[in-house]
């Protein structure tokens, strides 16, 4: 079972400067709630508490000004600073002390999911016993991304970053799941032509194990990178879209803390009084009616 995860919520945001020069990406606002709140939802729905968020160096007073340490959503959640963008798997050998002999999930800070059966297939993918997963969603243009191909069981036979030609439409989305021997991997990578790790070289080292594994989002579901400012408000858009339609939130961290029973009634009046009378509060007020 894996009962730790990672943010990874660093990087540079170039391809919305000049709006990160100043403010990390990951508090921008998406519609209602900073942008942070919604891979750190995914986390809590998947039943994980212990959180290690992974900021640029000097933005770490920013984000514990939202997401504290020592906060009342029932987490743990602890903070290192990444001195410069080096990959994705540099995020697990930075992480190796909080990792420990664990094993780990890890999602984008920039990354937006969204399904009706998301937290049950969340759920299954932390039963994890060895081995990887990730979850695949099929997108329009794939040479946009890393696209995997698969077989009969679901297992990952190959993977292509940026395939300018494939059969296959099936994106590798920004969350994974590994076990412990992801730290080992990580440090014996190798950096690309850009001068990173990337996480298909990772993932290659499970896919020759024959230790890679599918999971899919589903038809239903939403998979939305808001890496540039145009992906960034049309998510933004469909947020708000779906929020007034259902008068229900997406990635209310307190109302998944409270449905899983890590907090009560008093943290969630605590919550209000920190947020003020906003729409935000209005809503965590109906939660304790």
């Amino acid at each position: 079972m894996i009962k730790k995860g990672i943010i990874l919520a660093g990087g540079m945001g170039t391809r919305m400067s000049p709006l990160t020069k100043a403010v990390n990406k990951q508090l921008l606002p998406l519609y209602d709630k900073p942008l942070i709140f919604y891979p750190l939802s995914i986390l809590m729905l998947s039943g994980i508490k212990n959180i290690l968020i992974i900021v640029n160096k000097g933005q770490l007073s920013q984000f514990r000004k939202i997401l504290p340490e020592n906060n009342n959503l029932g987490l743990k959640i602890k903070y290192v600073e990444q001195s410069s963008p080096r990959g994705l798997p540099d995020a697990f050998i930075l992480g190796e002390h909080f990792i420990k002999k664990d094993k780990i999930a890890l999602i984008l800070g920039d990354n937006f999911f969204y399904g009706q059966n998301l937290s049950s297939k969340l759920q299954e993918a932390v039963k994890l016993k060895n081995g990887a997963r990730v979850f695949l969603h099929p997108v329009k243009k794939p040479n946009l991304y890393g696209v995997a191909t698969i077989n009969s069981k679901n297992e990952i036979i190959k993977i292509v970053e940026k395939p300018k030609k494939t059969k296959s439409n099936l994106a590798v989305t920004g969350v994974y799941f590994f076990d412990n021997k992801v730290v080992e991997f990580s440090k014996k990578l190798k950096p690309s032509k850009r001068k990173e790790l990337e996480i298909i070289d990772l993932l290659n080292q499970y896919k020759k194990r024959k230790k890679l594994k599918a999971e899919f989002i589903g038809r239903g579901g939403a998979w939305l990178d808001t890496g540039n400012i145009e992906d960034f408000y049309n998510t933004s858009n469909f947020v708000s879209a779906i929020e007034n339609r259902q008068g229900l939130k997406i990635a209310c961290l307190e109302e998944i803390s409270i449905n899983n029973k890590w907090i009560g009634k008093k943290e969630i009046i605590e919550s209000i009084k920190f947020y003020g009378n906003c729409s935000y509060s209005n809503y965590l007020k109906k939660l304790i009616i």
